[in-house]
């Protein structure tokens, strides 16, 4: 009988399980996640090489003209040494793990889980995803609302392949795409904002700043990118009274 569990649990069936509690769902990039794994044995006594805990997302990356969708690992930690699960008895590890400032936000289409895996020699490793919910930190935050208090609606926040000039740890960035519905409205397209580098006290930006091309040169302007505008600059938490001002300011100036 042990020789025919251990046969299922090697297939998956009747082997350990792994559930990780996070103290909560929603977190801010740069903040520490605290809560605790649970390990349960199966049927049968197994041999655990490691807990391996990451923090992963999505991004989009473009070959060939075809979109493909890869998966990220922003931060992977091992949390124990080799142990031994005896059949039936649990085991609870405690975790607390800092959730990397270049995490994307929750927005648009952007997705950030904690994926947990028990590494099983001969065996299939069971595992666990959690979805949390990433806040902009606070600085991020007054940016955002800086540029909705100009008059721009976000339509779409995705993480895409990065170029390689403006790439940092990670092969991606989180694009915000904003649309013009106030002052800026028939002046711009669009205009897309990326952090580059974030901290608690300030933020390295990209702008994108796609004007509205009248007349008959639009056409050749923007089939050649001739009517976009890059701005590249760092906002700190000293900026925030003045913050919307000064993003208008370099705004209007490509506008």
């Amino acid at each position: 009988m042990s020789f025919f569990h251990k046969a299922l649990a090697s297939i998956g069936i009747g082997s350990a399980t792994v559930d990780t509690r996070l103290e909560k769902d929603s977190y801010r990039a740069g903040e520490v996640m605290q809560g605790e794994i649970v390990v349960r044995g199966g049927h049968v006594e197994q041999q655990v090489d490691t807990i391996y805990l990451s923090v992963n997302t999505t991004y989009i990356r473009e070959s060939n003209d075809h979109k493909h969708t890869e998966v990220a690992a922003l931060q992977k930690v091992k949390v124990t040494e080799p142990f031994t699960l005896g059949a039936g008895e649990e085991k609870i590890f405690p975790i607390s793990l800092t959730l990397p400032f270049e995490t994307p936000i929750s927005a648009g289409k952007t997705q950030v889980w904690i994926q947990t895996g028990l590494d099983i020699k001969n065996a299939v490793d069971p595992s666990d995803k959690d979805y949390i919910r990433v806040e902009p930190t606070v600085l991020a935050g007054h940016i955002l609302d800086a540029i909705r208090g100009l008059g721009f609606r976000l339509r779409e926040a995705e993480c895409e392949q990065a170029p390689s000039r403006f790439r940092g740890y990670y092969p991606f960035v989180q694009e915000f795409e904003f649309v013009p519905t106030g002052q800026y409205r028939g002046h711009l397209d669009e205009l897309e904002l990326v952090f580059l580098s974030q901290s608690n006290h300030s933020a390295e930006i990209l702008m994108q700043i796609d004007r509205k091309v009248k007349g008959i040169g639009s056409f050749f302007a923007e089939a050649l990118d001739m009517d976009e505008s890059y701005v590249r600059t760092t906002v700190t938490m000293h900026d925030l009274p003045t913050l919307q001002a000064k993003l208008q300011q370099i705004i209007s100036k490509h506008a």
